[in-house]
């Protein structure tokens, strides 16, 4: 793709949670090796940006927050984020801001930056969930965002029709599968036994869900304990909430190896057995590992009713929204019990054939996110670099 030589492109990535971080290093891999220099990316991310050269404006922890009991304390912070980034961007006048993923943050950014200066290009990197609730925000979205690149192959023919520019790129986790390695040799490093049943625990990243669903898998483990002997659990976090996780996990009721490193995360996906996962984006990095799961999600109370009135989806896992059938167990709230979510994995530890059945569901699910085809970034990439070209003329 050849670029104008009038002068780089410069390009604001801004990323407000782990997920969105781990998107953005993989575009800003991507435009690294379309463009090489010719691209310059400011912004805001984590781990994974940094590693690609971001210098972030702002940490990551200042946003990384869901569930109003954990938002409401950190409303200040965000909103001040909020107008840092758009009072950056009004200075340094980017080609465009690629607002990638946390809609309740980068949603303010754009509304705040069409008001302020609505000459910048605003591009939405991962579609919220809006077709399964609150659907009117599309319009809104529309008024908002330049161009909206979407994960899924549904998203499209639903963003059009509201007006919103909208290009599929397949959902970046696809790139992820080929890091999914190392299984043998994480199992002889932690000194786990090449037959001992191995349970993959991941409560999610937000200190929100390390509060509300670690506690509830704790106590599930206790419960498949005593169904699988010699079971052992790993559990794969990240830096900002490692502390908390270790602190909740001190009195573990099994053998527990918690890991931190990210080539770990993947070998650990590889080497487990099965995994009781909290709903989100790992659920996918699970599929592409082939690792059969049971997915869970608990909220505030208040957080949960209010989700209620809006969601209109039969199923919440993406897993089972692509093949729309219940694949792989999902339990919500009030049933993500300790006993019910152990009755879900017990299966998955001690009997091959119903593993080898979700594994051929999450076979077809690699499928319908692209695997085997051009990555996802790169495509994201691609139209990103097409749209700011053809913007500058």
């Amino acid at each position: 793709m050849s670029l104008p030589a009038i002068r780089p492109l410069t390009l604001m990535l801004v990323a407000g949670e782990p997920s969105g971080d781990q998107l953005g290093g993989q575009l800003m891999a991507a435009l690294k090796a379309e463009c090489g220099d010719s691209v310059e990316v400011i912004g805001m991310g984590g781990p994974a940006m940094i590693a690609q050269g971001l210098n972030s404006f702002f940490p990551l922890k200042d946003t990384a927050v869901m569930g109003l009991r954990e938002v409401v304390p950190k409303i200040p912070v965000i909103l001040r984020r909020v107008n840092d980034i758009c009072m950056i961007a009004i200075a340094r006048r980017p080609d465009a801001v690629v607002l990638i993923d946390s809609p309740d943050f980068n949603h303010r950014i754009a509304a705040k930056l069409k008001r302020l200066a609505p000459d910048i290009p605003v591009i939405d990197y991962v579609a919220p969930q809006v077709w399964a609730s609150r659907q009117y925000r599309a319009r809104k979205m529309a008024r908002n965002f330049d161009l909206l690149l979407a994960l899924l192959p549904f998203e499209p023919p639903f963003f059009e029709k509201y007006g919103l520019h909208t290009v599929f790129v397949g959902h970046p986790v696809i790139e992820r599968g080929k890091r999914m390695t190392g299984g043998p040799g994480l199992r002889a490093r932690l000194g786990i036994a090449p037959d001992a049943p191995l349970l993959c625990v991941l409560p999610g990243s937000r200190t929100s869900e390390i509060r509300f669903i670690l506690p509830v898998f704790k106590q599930a483990v206790a419960e498949i304990v005593k169904r699988v002997p010699g079971l052992i659990t790993i559990l794969p976090t990240v830096p900002h909430v490692a502390t908390r996780v270790r602190e909740a996990t001190a009195d573990w009721p099994a053998p527990l190896h918690i890991i931190e490193d990210e080539a770990d995360r993947y070998a650990a996906f590889k080497a487990a057995n099965a995994a009781l996962a909290a709903s989100g984006t790992v659920t996918v990095e699970l599929a592409l590992a082939r690792t059969p799961m049971v997915v869970a999600y608990k909220v505030g109370g208040l957080t949960y009713r209010l989700a209620r009135i809006f969601f209109r989806f039969r199923f919440f896992a993406l897993v089972n929204l692509l093949l729309d059938r219940m694949a792989i167990p999902e339990l919500l709230q009030h049933n993500a019990t300790p006993a019910a979510l152990a009755d879900a994995v017990v299966p998955l530890l001690t009997d091959k054939q119903a593993a080898a059945a979700q594994i051929a569901d999450l076979d077809e699910v690699a499928k319908a996110l692209g695997e085997g085809s051009e990555t996802p970034s790169l495509r994201a990439a691609h139209a990103i670099l097409d749209f700011v070209t053809a913007r500058r003329g």
